[in-house]
């Protein structure tokens, strides 16, 4: 079963040193940025030193992504070209509002040989949000991860912690990717001092159904972590799980109960998805 990660952090290209420590980070996944964490005039170099990064490896069990430059801008070609040369299997593409802008970046990678990359497409927009179900559906299309703060602007919201302004368009994407089965990723956290409010936004994007959080500072991986990672004592409970369905569709019985709640199979799924994550959190630690 795939990991959904619960930590995804985005690490400016342009900063070798920071793409190095991150074979260290215990983040589930590194987001490599093209876009917006470098300037105009660093975006070549910034380039180049992602895919040096790429090719030296070591990154572990880490998902490694690289957010482009969008197809329209002066180096969304040259990103998605360099890219398709290298061993990336996923590409985060940035205020994704429509199907044809995505056709229009499969259909080069395509071109390019590389029908096997898939996207990671932003939400950042409110077009974004009003087709996030054709975008969520999009064939190619693996995650949606949530661009609240550019949302935040376009949307005129004064500053909240309780992000009320943002609830409709944070569930709708929640629903879009359960609809489509595929992973959904809330937004950054700007302020890397406020370890509070860092827990209470995580915990609120939990219960809304998100299965992790992109970051921007590597301080904000713990505590995500432990938020969107299993409960104490639910891996114990998942292997109870799993061991009781055994027994019982092995003596043909159609009725499991565990702790005096009845089982079935989407508290399977959820036990399998415990497990797998347990699995991968004892990779990184080995690591």
């Amino acid at each position: 079963m795939t990991v959904r990660p619960r930590t995804a952090l985005y690490m400016p290209g342009s900063n070798l040193r920071a793409m190095d420590k991150a074979r260290r980070l215990p983040a589930d996944a590194i987001i490599f940025d093209l876009e917006d964490a470098v300037a105009p005039d660093a975006k070549p170099a910034a380039r180049a030193q992602v895919l040096e990064q790429l090719a030296a490896g070591g990154y572990g069990a880490r998902q490694l992504v690289v957010r482009c430059n969008a197809l329209t801008s002066p180096w969304g070609h040259e990103d998605l070209q360099a890219m398709a040369r290298s061993s990336l299997g996923v590409i985060c593409l940035p205020k994704v509002e429509s199907v044809e802008q995505l056709q229009a970046v499969v259909a080069l990678l395509d071109d390019l040989g590389r029908e096997d990359i898939v996207i990671w497409a932003m939400i950042e927009t409110p077009m974004g949000v009003a087709n996030v179900e054709q975008i969520a559906g999009f064939t190619r299309v693996s995650a949606l991860l949530m661009g609240t703060t550019d949302l935040c602007a376009e949307l005129r919201l004064p500053p909240d912690p309780l992000r009320q302004g943002l609830l409709y368009a944070l569930q709708r994407c929640v629903l879009a990717a359960r609809l489509a089965g595929i992973m959904v990723l809330d937004g950054v956290y700007l302020d890397i001092g406020d370890k509070p409010g860092l827990q209470a936004v995580c915990e609120q994007g939990r219960a809304l159904g998100f299965d992790g959080k992109t970051l921007i500072h590597p301080g904000q991986i713990e505590a995500t972590n432990l938020v969107f990672g299993p409960a104490p004592g639910a891996v114990e409970h998942a292997q109870r799980l799993l061991a009781l369905w055994e027994e019982t569709a092995s003596a043909g019985k159609a009725v499991a109960v565990l702790d005096g709640k009845l089982i079935e199979s989407m508290h399977v799924d959820e036990a399998l998805r415990v497990l797998a994550t347990a699995e991968h959190i004892a990779r990184l630690q080995q690591e």
